[in-house]
């Protein structure tokens, strides 16, 4: 195996693919190099000697800039750099791109979830929705009323607890072959961080989030939980409800529990009435559909400095592969933009796209700043000791997994992707704020990369792991659904990429569950802009 990988014909910083002792003396491409430091896996290293205010260029662009003198064969760190990104260009110049060959997808199917109005699942979930955090609990207890009963517990560690009192019984997954409704694939309940003691802003945008997840094409009808005296009231619910689609007919029930003088009254009811839609719920069946039904979310979490080396090109080829086909890819994480402005920019289909992607970037960096801080600041101690030295590296590494398409549309946190291409879509670089944004977006099924590993799933969008190294991929394989290492080893992206579409149609057709579900990792948290009152 190769020892060190340099991206880039004009990078100025090499990659270590193994541990590197100080001393030793590597090659690539004919040029010999002795390491002046130890530089462990991940991490990078001079080609040159580079003195202060130098520029230090990774895949092709500018990621740092050197802080004090580096001596040839030195890692770069957080002591001797800091993140430098290029200037923005505006102008019109036309973004010139070759998509891929997709003749071997063209005529291939998922089984799909057909909505009346054309839109199209890869799940069928009954969906419980609270409209503020102290409805959670009631939420919660409908869940679990309904779910383990019906057949949807897929973990439990109850057993653990019984076998310790001397109870055994047989194996829990004997009930998911036995549910009672076989055409819906769960029921699944959000819980959330907000809808009082916030701004009325906060409240309008939590009540954005929630319509978008209630007209997801993954749900099938919703329950819906107030207290009564909330911010978020389901006036405004059904309000934005409306706006996200004016034609809104899944089935919709509500409860307000101050109306009630009785919890176990109500929750009795909710039960009845919920276990009575879900046998409308079941009548959908799926269906054969095309590739160009697909609707991506791209996301990494728990980067390292394999990230975008492996698993994030391998997933931007597939996404170039289903906008080729005519469906969607959403591109989020705003703060892990952060230094692949240019590119983004330039991919821009529309100028007006991006002047609208500069305008989100600059708010949320001036959002940042009244927090004393700086969405360069995104890289986290583990990206950093993985070898992400700056914002810029990880970013543009990160930037990876949109491929090379143009880009498509630009939209706020909770709007709508556009049904053809790649988006922009803003949200954080938090894992579950990110997810949760992309699947408000409108993705039906989220491709999320890890270097270091992440159990992290969506409540109604399945949410495939990419390993970005084999060692992670084998010491979490109750976490990781693909490998992407054998990158690292040699094996093309090309190859992988092939293999983890194959994937993605699996999971979509539900032939596939992904790991975050068998884990029942069912993370939400609307990302809370505003200050709390």
């Amino acid at each position: 195996m190769q020892k060190i990988l340099q991206i880039n014909d004009n990078d100025n910083l090499i990659v270590a693919l193994k541990d590197l002792k100080k001393g030793e003396s590597v090659i690539w491409n004919n040029h010999s190099y002795v390491l002046a430091t130890d530089v462990p896996a991940k991490h990078k290293f001079t080609t040159q000697e580079i003195n202060i205010g130098d520029i230090l260029y990774l895949y092709g662009l500018p990621v740092a800039k050197a802080t004090v003198k580096i001596e040839k064969g030195a890692m770069i760190t957080t002591q001797n750099v800091k993140h430098y990104a290029a200037e923005v260009n505006l102008d019109n110049r036309s973004y010139n791109w070759t998509p891929p060959d997709v003749s071997k997808w063209q005529n291939r199917t998922f089984n799909g979830i057909i909505r009346e109005d054309g839109r199209v699942g890869t799940a069928n979930y009954w969906l419980i929705i609270p409209l503020v955090f102290c409805q959670n609990r009631n939420v919660l207890k409908l869940q679990e009323a309904l779910a383990a009963p019906l057949g949807y517990k897929q973990t439990s560690y109850d057993q653990v607890t019984k076998n310790l009192l001397g109870c055994h019984s047989s194996d829990p997954q004997e009930s998911l072959t036995n549910r009672a409704f076989a055409n819906v694939d769960g029921i699944r309940a959000l819980t959330v961080n907000s809808g009082c003691g916030g701004t009325a802003t906060d409240a309008t945008s939590l009540c954005k989030i929630l319509a978008a997840y209630a007209d997801h094409p993954n749900v099938a009808g919703i329950t819906v939980f107030a207290l009564g005296c909330e911010k978020s009231q389901v006036s405004i619910f059904d309000e934005q409800l409306k706006l996200r689609n004016p034609n809104f007919n899944k089935p919709y029930l509500f409860f307000r529990q101050q109306e009630w003088q009785n919890e176990e009254e109500m929750m009795t009811l909710a039960i009845k009435q919920t276990f009575e839609k879900l046998t409308v719920a079941n009548q959908v069946t799926r269906q054969p559909v095309p590739l160009s039904k697909l609707k991506l979310g791209v996301k990494c979490g728990g980067s390292d400095g394999f990230s975008g080396i492996s698993a994030n090109p391998t997933m931007g080829i597939v996404s170039d592969i289903v906008v080729s086909l005519g469906g969607a890819s959403g591109l989020a994480e705003f703060p892990e933009l952060c230094g692949a402005e240019g590119d983004m920019v330039a991919r821009c289909i529309k100028k007006e796209d991006k002047i609208h992607f500069l305008d989100l970037m600059n708010r949320y960096e001036e959002e940042a700043k009244l927090c004393n801080a700086s969405i360069a600041d995104n890289p986290s101690p583990g990206n950093i000791k993985d070898g992400l030295i700056t914002d810029a590296i990880k970013s543009i590494g990160a930037a990876k997994k949109g491929g090379h398409s143009p880009i498509s549309a630009v939209c706020d946190y909770g709007d709508p992707m556009a049904e053809e291409g790649l988006s922009l879509v803003c949200t954080p670089g938090n894992d579950v704020e990110a997810v949760t944004g992309q699947v408000a977006a409108g993705a039906n099924i989220v491709i999320f990369s890890t270097g270091l590993g992440t159990p992290t799933g969506n409540p109604i969008v399945p949410v495939l792991k990419i390993a970005t190294n084999s060692i992670t991929a084998n010491k979490l394989s109750s976490m990781i659904d693909f490998d992407c290492g054998p990158v690292i080893e040699g094996t093309s992206l090309q190859s992988l990429a092939d293999d983890l579409l194959e994937l993605v149609i699996k999971t979509a057709s539900h032939d596939y569950i992904v790991k975050s579900d068998r884990l029942e990792q069912y993370d939400f948290i609307f990302w809370k802009r505003e200050v709390s009152l």
